[in-house]
């Protein structure tokens, strides 16, 4: 990064189900949070960063207002705010639905289904209303900032808008879903006005390319096995690597020679059991820290 006389701001979730994890991925990215004390609202965060704790829901505003120059907020935060924000990288993380939801004993099959005047109980009321309009339905929104699946229960509406992951949460209050709205995930975002100064914008493109690297290195392990020479043409087939697998000569070995690559984390088992077919022995599997493209 080029020297510069401050640092640049990043907004991060203060709690909740964002905070632990980006904090986690920004360490492992070699940005680690200076000590603080533990209500502490701001600290360093490695040499060129500052890191601010706030609410992940009034993040997007923070980089409106050029309070902060970039942040790690969820996809549907942004979206409920409205807020004019560049998104930089899809972090992955913080993966969730958010879905319409309705009684198990209601024969809805889609939110075009619903009856005019329908009462909707949702955190997000603005998305909610969006997505309904250009639906042409008109419904009555009941804001509520917690708790949404019980609303149904209380009488306070008969359908909700809110996130899940997993939908169990669902199904034990009686709900189901008739319609998916979006597909949220924290990601970093930078505000359109900070990101024109060429200072800010090379700090997040540098950032970008550091979280990138941890992400994909997730995905990867790095692998090794000795394997024999005469067997190189199948051993390329199974682990092409990136730009194919490194062969090291052994020492003393004759007719054997070590096969390094990067393989798919999801498969290595796999891998592992097709090497060992073509003979491979000392076969030692590594998680990989960063792995530029």
């Amino acid at each position: 990064m080029s020297n510069q006389s401050r640092r640049i701001r990043i907004a991060l979730p203060n709690k909740g189900r964002l905070s632990d994890t980006a904090l986690a991925l920004f360490e492992k990215a070699g940005l680690r949070v200076a000590p603080r004390a533990e209500r502490a609202l701001v600290a360093d965060l490695g040499s060129d960063f500052q890191a601010i704790f706030v609410r992940a829901a009034d993040i997007p505003e923070f980089l409106v207002d050029g309070a902060a120059e970039l942040g790690v907020t969820g996809a549907d935060l942004v979206a409920e705010t409205g807020a004019d924000v560049e998104e930089i990288l899809d972090l992955g993380f913080g993966r969730c639905r958010m879905v319409v939801a309705t009684h198990d004993d209601l024969a809805l099959s889609s939110s075009g289904d619903l009856p005019a005047g329908t009462r909707v109980a949702t955190s997000f009321p603005n998305i909610a209303r969006r997505f309904f309009q250009e639906r042409g339905v008109t419904i009555d929104i009941a804001s509520v900032t917690g708790s949404t699946e019980i609303a149904p229960h209380l009488g306070v509406a008969d359908v909700i808008v809110d996130i899940t992951s997993t939908g169990s949460t669902l199904k034990v209050h009686g709900l189901r879903e008739i319609d998916t709205i979006m597909i949220s995930t924290a990601r970093l975002y930078g505000g359109r006005s900070s990101l024109s100064d060429p200072v800010v914008r090379e700090a997040a493109d540098e950032l970008s390319v550091a979280l990138a690297s941890v992400l994909r290195a997730q995905e990867k392990r790095y692998l090794m096995a000795n394997v024999p020479r005469d067997r190189l043409d199948e051993v390329r087939a199974i682990i092409p690597g990136i730009s194919g697998p490194t062969i090291v000569e052994v020492l003393d070995g004759g007719g054997w020679v070590a096969a390094h690559a990067v393989v798919d984390a999801d498969s290595v088992y796999q891998t592992i059991a097709r090497l060992k077919g073509v003979g491979a022995e000392g076969i030692l599997v590594t998680a990989i820290e960063r792995l530029m493209p």
